[in-house]
């Protein structure tokens, strides 16, 4: 008796459907799994007897063949167990073919038939929520399944609580969609003392998008800015919000199948790989910079990373998404997020702090600095200087601005772009809109002219100087961008020229 059952496989970020076939016939008894299944897909073969053994089914006496079509994708990973589990038992008419050809169904399987979490629900469930077919999941993964408002979503504990989901069993249950949540964040603005540059200039990458590289000694609160940035963005939207535990989902990163509210922080050490940091794998997952989609990458000790994986930063900074090619397959990941990065001036890093001396020789220095190269600088829209706290500062001076009226004003410059019909941050703005929405006053072109020529600056540069500067106009509410607009982008380029001469 021939049966089928409809699965799916996650490619990149889309879900690719997989028709699990399963035909038993006569001959000696055994299961067989072709269409290019790895080597957890082969052993779903033990997995898959024994929990149909241990759930009280019986495993037919009968030579079982399981196809996973199509034949040329890669089948991985343990989702299709219970998929495989539920055609042989309707090949050998202990469930009904008929229900099992209309659903869908993802789970791994264990050997006493639970059915374990897997990766990957959330895409399938957005691309099944207009289908309405039922979508039998694990109860682990229901919560992030039924984020995807529309979707028929069947959480099931076990193998047998799936054979009486789909016998329409009174006890069989839908999961509701989740809530809709606030962002939570237990960092605040208010808990760094002094900083008052850095702070404003934090607060203008916030309002426009802008990537940042934080310069200074050791200790002087490079780190503690830079993790405290999603609190002043704006809130993640319902769309990004799913965009973001899509992600998440893939990598296997889903924390109990909750929807996120609070923008990603990722922070990988500064060891990491090109794959790690980009993505890849056998399996093609994303990496770092699409995990921190919407939110924040921070490199901390950015020269301590290896040449090759800070140039590969290059494209997925410029165009916001990466696109990883192999042999049989490719995949492509968005990486819209905002770059933030932290270094020392020196190998010592005291070179500009004015209480210690610096006693790297100046081959070092130039040596550690040249670790980032000019392309990728180029592409760090703010380069902010964070000298070391005095003492006064840290036992003296008030509590600072907290994150709730920084983003107050973040919120305020979005809001300005967008009564002026811009539909994105002003970091994406490309030529054509920037010539739209960036209105030069008569006397900010000629300081922008003059400053061009004085510091040498690149064609990116000058367009790094235009967005920054626009953010800077929005903040102060001001339509055209005045001159003092343009001398505050520039002293947030100027700085790299200094260090670096």
């Amino acid at each position: 008796m021939l049966s089928r059952a409809v699965s799916y496989a996650i490619a990149g970020l889309s879900a690719q459907r997989i028709d699990v076939e399963v035909d038993a016939a006569r001959g000696l008894p055994g299961l067989s799994i072709v269409g290019l299944p790895d080597q957890a897909v082969k052993e779903a073969r033990e997995r898959v007897r024994s929990a149909i053994v241990n759930s009280q089914f019986t495993l037919p006496s009968q030579r079982l063949v399981v196809n996973l079509a199509p034949a040329d994708l890669r089948k991985t990973g343990g989702v299709f167990d219970l998929a495989i589990a539920l055609g042989i038992l309707a090949a050998s008419g202990q469930v009904d073919p008929a229900r099992l050809d209309g659903s869908i169904v993802l789970g791994e399987l264990a050997l006493d038939g639970r059915v374990r979490p897997v990766r990957g629900v959330l895409p399938v469930a957005l691309a099944l929520r207009r289908s309405r077919c039922p979508l039998l999941v694990p109860a682990a993964n229901a919560a992030e399944a039924a984020a995807a408002r529309g979707a028929v979503v069947v959480p099931v504990d076990s193998l047998r609580d799936a054979a009486d989901a789909l016998a329409g069993a009174e006890r069989t249950r839908v999961a509701p969609a989740p809530r809709r949540e606030t962002a939570r964040y237990e960092l605040d603005f208010a808990d760094v003392k002094g900083q008052a540059h850095a702070k404003r200039a934090l607060e203008i990458a916030a309002a426009g998008g802008h990537h940042v590289l934080l310069i200074g000694p050791p200790g002087a609160g490079k780190t503690m800015l830079a993790q405290r940035i999603p609190t002043i963005q704006p809130p993640l939207t319902s769309d990004e919000a799913l965009e973001t535990a899509a992600i998440h989902s893939v990598a296997g990163a889903l924390e109990s199948g909750r929807i996120p509210r609070e923008r990603p922080f990722r922070a990988p050490h500064h060891t990491s790989s090109a794959a790690s940091l980009i993505g890849g794998g056998s399996s093609l997952r994303p990496g770092e910079t699409s995990l921190a989609h919407h939110g924040v990458l921070f490199l901390d000790e950015l020269p301590e990373f290896h040449r090759d994986v800070l140039e590969s930063l290059r494209q997925p900074l410029e165009e916001g998404r990466v696109r990883i090619a192999r042999a049989r397959h490719s995949a492509q990941f968005p990486t819209r997020f905002m770059l933030a990065a932290a270094m020392n001036p020196c190998p010592c890093g005291y070179l500009t702090d004015s209480r210690s001396r610096c006693r790297c020789p100046s081959t070092a220095v130039a040596r550690y600095l040249a670790k980032v190269s000019g392309p990728l600088l180029d592409r760090i829209d703010l380069h902010i200087d964070v000298p070391a706290v005095p003492f006064d500062a840290l036992t003296h001076a008030p509590s600072g601005e907290t994150s709730a009226h920084i983003r107050s004003r973040v919120l305020k410059a979005r809001r300005w772009c967008r009564r002026r019909g811009q539909s994105r941050a002003n970091a994406q703005l490309n030529s054509k809109e920037l010539k739209k929405y960036c209105e030069l006053t008569p006397a900010a072109v000629g300081l922008l002219r003059s400053a061009m020529r004085e510091l040498s600056l690149s064609a990116r540069s000058y367009t790094k100087i235009l967005k920054i500067a626009r953010t800077v106009a929005d903040l102060a509410a001001s339509k055209p961008i005045l001159p003092e607009h343009i001398a505050e982008a520039i002293q947030y380029r100027s700085l790299d020229r200094q260090l670096w001469a």
